[in-house]
Order: C-alpha cells, then structure tokens, then sequence
C-alpha cells in the first residue's frame, strides 16, 4: 500500500484525505511510476470542486509529476525500470506511486531535477502551445499575459522575450510587478490600484494587442477583449476567477472582428507525437536557459489541502510543488 491524496465527493480542500491506496501491477501498455515531486496547478482545484468532472469517484487528483519507473506492463517499449520520467496528464499524480499509460510518459533528462520537472510540465507545455501554435508569437508581437507573476506567467515571460515579443503583464500586488518584470515582462499593470484596459491602451498608444492570453476568466472579461486591436485573438485558457459569462457572439464583430478561443493542453498534446516534440521543446529551452523555472513554494503531499487554499487565495507565485 501506498498514500495518496484522494476526494470522495466534490467540495473545498477539507475533501482532500490523506489515505492508503492500493496502486497493484501494471497492466498492458501502462508503467507504475513512483512519484518524486508533483505540481500543483490550478486545473488541481477544478477537478475537486467538480467544475470539471473526474471519470468517477473516489479519485486522486493532480495531472503532473516526475519520478521513476517502477514497473512496465506487458507491451512496453522503451521504458524500463530506474527511467526517470515525468508527465501532465492523465489525473492521478497526488499519489507516491501510481499507474500512467506509458505513452504519457516523457523521458526526463538527467540535467533536470524531479523538483523542477513536476513544476513545468503542465505549465511549460502549455506556454508552448499558447506562444507557438494557438498564436505564432514573434519579434512584432504585441501580447497581454494576465496572471503574469503565476507559474504560467512566469514562464510565458521569459519565453516571449526569448521569442522578442513585447509582453504587458497584468498582476496584483507591486511585489509580483517587480517578479514579473524580472522575468521579461515588458510592462507590468497592477490591476488592483490600475484599470488594465486604459493602461493597455495607454502603452500601445490607442493600438492595442494583437493577443491576449486569459487564463483568469470573469474577472476579466470583457475588459480582455477591449484590449485588442481589430482582428485580434482573445486566448481564454483558464478560469480562475469563474467562467466566463456567456455572451452574444456578435460583440465579437462590435469590437472590431474579434477571434476567440478557448484552447486545452490536452488537445494540443493529445498524440504521443505532439507530446514529444512539446516536452523536448520545452527541455530545450530550460537547457538553453532562455527559462527558468521557479520553485516558490513546496509541501509536504499530505499538506495539498492547505496548497490549495493558498493557490486559491492567490498567496502564490510561480510554481508549487508538493513532495511525497
């Protein structure tokens, strides 16, 4: 036996228990994996309160971690026990051990600590995908990043600079401005003491973005897409305010022939040859340097509870990862 974090029903932090689990053998195609180091990402909170709903419960939450393999099922190829491995999906990973489809499984390379690993997979990758296949981000950019300071933001940052873009990064508190400025930020907006559509109006001289990437979702909404220059993309690839109200489609053409869309990393990852090439993408820009991936706050995995409160209350920056 094993523990892990599990929710019987769908709830607040207190549905988080510590408990046994029995992990057992690994069956065809899978790998049993012991987990070194796990993320904690915002998606963690939809899936236990149900915004998103798991396959069935009880279940154990969590999407990413790294580690070593403990075991292969039958129809393996390529994974042995002793690989270092990490992954950003499926749920599972608030666990010390468990069992993975072994195509979601990403070869960790031995210059990258399982600590830093579990806190970039989901959120490196998804940078990936945001900057380079939902919008080609490029030297004539113009982007708004809300949430700049969080583990997706920071990480956004650094690789729009790297890809020459001019980033204006919303935050809430003049520390995070600061953090999110050190990390490539080219303007930096505090939305609580400024009005962040006038500020983005204000930096691109009247012009506005090209691109907004919103992963907070009611809270800003529709001031995102006021922010935009005709024909921009509004990016809406989280909520971690609420959802996004439903509205008429044709305040998209009333702003200026806006485009929409709301994106997941599942589905930009969702063969094992895009998964590939978006993990090594990702490994080559850490070992290049152009990312650093910043470990801000760790936990015991027994404690996940109280790193949901603090994510949720906005306590956080950049990433968190919880130790089994």
């Amino acid at each position: 036996m094993v523990r892990a974090i599990r929710i019987h029903a769908y709830g607040g932090p207190e549905a988080m228990t510590w408990e046994d689990v029995d992990v057992g053998a690994p069956g065809a195609g899978e790998a049993r994996v012991r987990n070194r180091a796990v993320g904690l990402n915002y998606i963690d909170t939809y899936h236990r309160t149900g915004y998103y709903k798991l396959s069935a419960l009880p279940a154990v939450l969590g999407m990413e971690g790294a580690g070593e393999v403990v075991a292969v099922g039958a129809g393996v190829a390529g994974l042995k026990p002793g690989d270092r491995v990490a992954y950003a999906n499926p749920p599972g990973a608030y666990a010390e051990e468990r069992l993975i489809p072994a195509a979601r499984l990403v070869k960790l390379p031995d210059t990258i600590r399982f600590e830093t690993a579990a806190a970039m997979m989901l959120q490196g990758m998804t940078v990936r995908y945001l900057l380079h296949e939902t919008y080609k981000a490029g030297p004539k950019t113009v982007m708004l990043f809300h949430a700049a300071a969080g583990g997706v933001g920071l990480i956004a940052c650094q690789w729009a600079r790297a890809l020459g873009a001019t980033i204006i990064g919303t935050v809430g508190s003049n520390e995070k401005a600061e953090l999110a400025k050190a990390h490539g930020a080219t303007h930096v907006v505090n939305y609580r003491t400024e009005n962040f559509v006038e500020r983005v109006r204000e930096i691109t001289g009247g012009a506005g973005c090209d691109v907004v990437y919103d992963g907070i979702g009611k809270d800003t909404f529709p001031g995102s897409l006021d922010c935009l220059k005709p024909r921009g993309l509004w990016v809406s690839y989280g909520s971690a305010s609420g959802s996004v109200p439903p509205f008429e489609i044709g305040m998209l053409s009333a702003k200026g022939s806006l485009f929409a869309t709301r994106p997941t990393l599942m589905t930009y990852t969702a063969s094992r040859e895009d998964l590939v090439q978006s993990a090594n993408d990702l490994f080559d820009m850490v070992a290049k340097g152009y990312v650093t991936i910043n470990v801000n706050q760790t936990y015991p995995l027994s404690e996940a509870a109280q790193a949901h409160r603090d994510l949720e209350a906005r306590k956080t920056t950049g990433s968190t990862v919880l130790l089994p």
